[in-house]
């Protein structure tokens, strides 16, 4: 993939779709890459192409496709990130074939995606989405929803990004080489948009921590770690892109923490 900065700005979530099948082509390809995404975790994600009409599944807010694409890996620590660096991979790719995809966790028949998917008692399955073509006019539901979590909206740069401490603001002009790979992240989709995601960045790394929204809990299935997955995403393809070799690392600097974050992971530059 090539020039993340036009696939971010240019992806939007999509739950209306033209009635037309996905060409044998672009599944061709999707297939193909499905096959060989990895993530910065070492964990092996499985993705599995689903008809939802042969299948019987059902998701009420997407309308015009059968198509999904399912994520399932073995129960582990980091399943969450790993699952969400892995499928935001995919999206990325479908939106450079022009496909669309919206991640959803929670407004479909879960039983029945998990039983076409074949979980296993060991395995977890995070999440979904619809695959197709993006309809010219979304569904007045689809509207409704979008303005409903203001999914065009993100926050400030200094408000999710510091320097040094979580005392001190970033500016895009402080960040020098790393604003572009931050401004990735901070335009990142999220669950309900919560945006949970905030970076420290010293002079050789960016850490990562998750700042818990109080309506998202832990657990197996942990959407705000789905969401950290995202961001480590945007910017290692970003940094990468920027030539800057991030290297990946779980090591917690120390930093002390305002309001309760999480540390994640950091990537050294």
């Amino acid at each position: 993939m090539h020039d993340i900065d036009a696939l971010v700005r240019g992806r939007r979530s999509v739950r209306t779709f033209e009635e037309k099948p996905v060409s044998q082509q672009d599944l061709e390809q999707l297939r193909a890459f499905m096959a060989q995404i990895g993530n910065p975790y070492g964990l092996p994600v499985a993705f599995r192409l689903l008809d939802a009409k042969r299948q019987n599944l059902t998701c009420p807010v997407v309308v015009g496709t059968d198509l999904y694409v399912g994520a399932k890996m073995k129960k582990a620590p980091y399943l969450n990130e790993a699952v969400g660096y892995s499928f935001e991979l995919l999206v990325l790719y479908a939106q450079s074939l022009g496909i669309g995809t919206v991640w959803i966790g929670g407004t479909m028949d879960r039983a029945a995606f998990e039983s076409a998917m074949e979980l296993a008692e060991d395995e977890a399955m995070p999440c979904v989405s619809p695959l197709g073509y993006p309809a010219k006019k979304m569904s007045l539901r689809e509207t409704m929803m979008r303005k409903g979590v203001k999914a065009d909206d993100r926050m400030a740069f200094e408000s999710l990004f510091f320097r040094n401490s979580f005392d001190v603001p970033l500016t895009k002009a402080e960040a020098a080489k790393l604003a572009h790979p931050l401004e990735m992240v901070r335009l990142a989709p999220s669950a309900v948009n919560k945006q949970p995601w905030r970076v420290v960045v010293t002079d050789r790394a960016a850490h990562f921590y998750l700042k818990r929204s109080r309506s998202f809990g832990g657990g197996t299935l942990d959407m705000q770690k789905i969401d950290m997955g995202i961001a480590l995403c945007h910017f290692d393809l970003a940094a990468k892109e920027a030539g800057l070799a991030p290297r990946f690392v779980q090591a917690a600097p120390g930093i002390v923490t305002k309001d309760g974050e999480e540390y994640i992971a950091s990537y050294q530059l």
